[in-house]
């Protein structure tokens, strides 16, 4: 309790309240989004039922070359946003700790003056939020490699007719990994998006709130009012 206490004195009740609304800001919209996706009101949900779609095709066709492009293409952007990452998290390490760095912030204009302890503090939040863009992209490269698996697996067009068995099951089954990979992606990538606002975090916290429900509304927009949607369900 006493450790709790002397954490809680490191920081201004305001920038606790910043941290604290950051999170749940994150939180609430990931909870949001997921209802959204499985109530076909998103982004995510139409390109869901497109890879649905995409995957009944495939039982059809009897060479399927251009599918396993296509996903080989799809696995190539958490392969790049992962390696991109990795670079920004050894950045942040090689600053972590640095008087340098801290004074370099202090130079910029608004920018809050901070101890250098307050300082690790915000790089350590960034350095965690990349962390865990990291293992996002990383899991979704290994999605894209299971749905990748399920085409090779595939049985053959005339099977399908012949022995009876169900397209619909495999598109399920097969949609349904490949729409799990890219929400996987998806939330790497919202994770660079909450990055930008904790950078609000160095100039103030007034600013850091303000980046982070800037950041919650254009992420709604884009996934939820976009035109991009528009054409997707219409």
């Amino acid at each position: 309790m006493e450790m709790m206490f002397r954490l809680m004195a490191l920081l201004p009740w305001i920038d606790w309240a910043a941290v604290t609304g950051f999170f749940a800001s994150w939180a609430g919209y990931w909870h949001f989004a997921r209802r959204g996706a499985f109530s076909q009101k998103s982004v995510l949900a139409a390109t869901n039922a497109v890879r649905r779609q995409w995957m009944l095709q495939t039982t059809y066709r009897e060479v399927r070359v251009i599918d396993g492009v296509v996903l080989q293409n799809l696995s190539t952007s958490p392969s790049f946003f992962a390696s991109t990452t990795i670079l920004i998290i050894g950045g942040l390490l090689a600053v972590l700790g640095s008087d340098k760095a801290n004074e370099l912030v202090r130079d910029l204009p608004f920018a809050a003056r901070t101890t250098t302890l307050i300082f690790d503090m915000k790089l350590i939040l960034l350095l965690g939020i990349f962390v865990y863009a990291f293992f996002r992209f990383t899991w979704s490269m290994r999605q894209y490699t299971f749905g990748a698996l399920l085409v090779a697996a595939m049985p053959e067009a005339e099977r399908f007719l012949h022995e009876g068995l169900s397209r619909e099951a495999f598109a399920d089954k097969a949609g349904r990994i490949v729409g799990l990979a890219a929400e996987t992606f998806n939330d790497g990538l919202r994770g660079y998006y909450f990055a930008f606002a904790a950078i609000g975090w160095f100039f103030s916290p007034l600013v850091f709130m303000l980046a982070t429900v800037g950041v919650v509304y254009i992420l709604y927009e884009r996934e939820f009012r976009s035109e991009v949607l528009d054409v997707l369900t219409s």
